[in-house]
């Protein structure tokens, strides 16, 4: 599934972090530093549609830790409330939840623990959605963490990518824990890393804060798909239709 507009190179992906059904930024996934940004979860999916966005990442932030969905009621009304994609992370370990969410009307399913713990798991999803999966990769100093990054892994990053490349995923999600709702940019090293390894499209995620940051991001090369933001939006250190400007040819 190519879902990239026309006109602009790479996509700017707003984040709608749910946790406890409000819409939230953690800093470096910490479940206990938040800052709360709406109770009104539709209306904030609504904003960034009306704003440009043609895709919306949102993750549930209790499903991750749980390890199992626990904002469904949120999601369902974001899809019902916008039009464009959607894609979803956050707790997905079943395949019913995969089916679940898809039928839903999400575009695309992100799973993250489960594309390390288990294999079987990620392989049938693949195979019954191909390029609807995504891979979440999510790294603590190189290492993949899970389970709402409360957990870190003896297994690098780059490594798992490598094991990955047969499978029909639709793109690989790179997150710099470290960066992550820090506005300190991206870690731009590991993110060159993993596009040059990757066998599928690449979305930058952690600490992109301005244009600058996504130009870096876009200067990567055409693998890199997007780049999903977060605190800097919410914050107002980025202003999204200047963002979508700064990356549209021509």
């Amino acid at each position: 599934m190519n879902v990239l507009r026309q006109g602009v190179s790479m996509h700017v992906i707003p984040a709608i972090d749910l946790k406890d059904g409000r819409c939230v930024r953690l800093r470096q996934g910490d479940m206990a530093a938040e800052t709360v940004y709406s109770e009104d979860v539709p209306s904030v999916a609504r904003r960034w549609q009306q704003q440009g966005a043609d895709l919306i990442h949102v993750v549930d932030l209790n499903g991750a830790v749980d390890g199992e969905p626990k904002n469904l009621p949120q999601i369902e009304a974001v899809m019902k409330t916008v039009s464009v994609k959607v894609q979803v992370g956050g707790g997905i370990r079943t395949i019913d939840t995969v089916r679940r969410y898809l039928q839903a009307g999400v575009a695309r399913v992100v799973l993250g623990t489960a594309a390390l713990t288990d294999r079987g798991f990620l392989a049938q999803a693949c195979q019954e959605f191909p390029r609807r999966i995504l891979l979440g990769l999510d790294a603590r100093d190189g290492k993949v963490a899970v389970k709402g990054w409360t957990s870190v892994s003896a297994t690098k990053a780059t490594d798992l990518l490598k094991e990955l490349a047969g499978l029909e995923l639709g793109a690989v999600i790179y997150t710099d824990i470290a960066r992550d709702g820090m506005l300190s940019g991206p870690n731009l090293v590991a993110l060159r890393e993993v596009v040059e390894l990757s066998s599928f499209p690449v979305i930058a995620s952690g600490g992109i804060t301005r244009v600058e940051d996504l130009q870096a991001v876009q200067s990567l090369g055409p693998r890199v798909e997007g780049a999903i933001v977060g605190k800097a939006l919410y914050d107002g250190k980025l202003d999204y239709r200047e963002a979508l400007a700064s990356l549209s040819k021509g």
